[in-house]
């Protein structure tokens, strides 16, 4: 599929686009204010504390911002960068690791290096290329799971709040899907302040500064985080996001792109922050018509986004302490509204072929149990598992023909 892109040395066609970057500014604000939740918890899961929560998010915010732009700039497609949701809700469901802390900064650094490996060597993109669908979609099903539970878990705890939360999510939803979390968020946001907790973060916190974590390798954090997020974050982000820019007719620079996102990820992890990736869904929004009627104009979008994230990375301080303060079991419905889309999505890709279903089924289930084995979690486990089932059903698939006719 062709692109009708100009060449990265042309000017931008048509000038400036005040619609695409006012896309570009609620594609940002949308995005963070979607899944910031699940950005936070899933830092805290593996051991951050408030300090190195503060510090990842500033990172993050500008390791997405800053090559968003360039490449959006440099391209003149609409290349969007952000945080990896579903590699989050990993880190949330995975828990501490032997290490500590400095053991997931380590995984985070190899997860960038991975990817660039995947764009030098192409034999690495292809082997994630060849782990079936339905298994990867299934582990990030099994991932999500029980983060999609919690707002229906914690209504018993604070049914007033959750029954108001679910409430604006399913209405705003309703008439208008792109916003139905970021009004649940308002909604949390206003139940904080009611309580006090809002208030006595906000006067609490401090403005972000970075931490620097000196990274540490273990077996354990390699296995058990680095692994599964590399894998989550390829299927899952990276070829989704290429596959909505080339449905809009972009053909990016797959090399390049995985080059630059996988080395400021290497760079940004020792300051806290996890891997970025390319865009699925904020890649739909500012890749298509709704951005401009001409194509050659999309690209501002997307780099607006990334201004945008950069701006945003200053309120990390506010965001890390609000959320610190507030009370768990909504800052854990808020994530979980965020990620059913994305269960949903994931649970589809796992069940639509029939012949892989049993084998998916138990990736998931493993996945979703929170077993684990020598400091390794369950989303290693239920690859491992969910495969060698898949490997044996195919097998003996191969076999039946020889069998009959003996």
């Amino acid at each position: 599929m062709s692109s009708s892109i100009p060449p990265s040395s042309a000017p931008p066609a048509g000038g400036l686009s005040v619609q695409a970057m006012s896309t570009g500014v609620i594609a940002a604000l949308v995005g963070y204010a979607s899944s910031v939740a699940v950005v936070v918890q899933g830092l805290a899961g593996v051991g951050a504390d408030p300090r190195q929560l503060a510090s990842g998010l500033l990172a993050l915010g500008v390791a997405m911002g800053l090559p968003a732009l360039w490449l959006s700039w440099r391209t003149r497609m609409p290349v969007s960068i952000v945080w990896t949701t579903p590699g989050l809700a990993l880190l949330a469901a995975t828990g501490p690791v032997a290490g500590g802390f400095p053991a997931a900064v380590g995984a985070f650094v190899l997860v960038g290096l991975l990817i660039m490996v995947a764009g030098l060597w192409t034999p690495l993109g292809r082997w994630v290329m060849a782990i079936p669908k339905p298994l990867a979609s299934a582990m990030l099903a099994g991932i999500l799971m029980k983060l999609c539970l919690a707002p229906f878990l914690a209504m018993g705890k604070a049914p007033g709040v959750l029954l108001l939360l679910l409430a604006t999510w399913v209405l705003v939803g309703r008439v208008a899907k792109l916003y139905a979390v970021p009004a649940a968020v308002v909604v949390a946001l206003a139940a904080m302040a009611l309580d006090g907790s809002g208030g006595a973060a906000v006067s609490g916190m401090a403005l972000p500064d970075l931490a620097v974590v000196t990274p540490v390798f273990t077996w354990e954090a390699v296995v058990g985080i680095a692994l599964p997020l590399f894998i989550v974050t390829m299927a899952s982000q990276n070829i989704p996001g290429l596959t909505v820019l080339a449905t809009y007719g972009y053909e990016p620079p797959v090399r390049g792109i995985f080059l630059l996102t996988g080395a400021v990820s290497a760079l940004a992890a020792p300051f806290g922050a996890p891997t970025i990736n390319l865009a699925a869904i904020t890649a739909a929004l500012c890749a298509g018509a709704d951005a401009d009627p001409r194509p050659e104009r999309r690209w501002q979008a997307a780099a607006t986004a990334g201004v945008g994230y950069v701006l945003l990375a200053g309120l990390a301080g506010v965001t890390a302490t609000l959320v610190i303060h507030s009370p768990p079991v909504l800052i854990e419905a808020v994530a979980g509204l965020a990620l059913i889309g994305a269960f949903g999505g994931a649970l589809m890709g796992a069940v639509q072929q029939e012949e892989a279903r049993g084998p998916a089924m138990v990736t998931l289930l493993v996945t979703a149990s929170g077993l684990s084995f020598f400091g390794i979690g369950s989303a290693f486990w239920g690859l491992v598992l969910g495969g060698v089932m898949h490997f044996l059903h195919s097998r003996s698939f191969a076999l039946r023909p020889a069998a009959a006719a003996n």
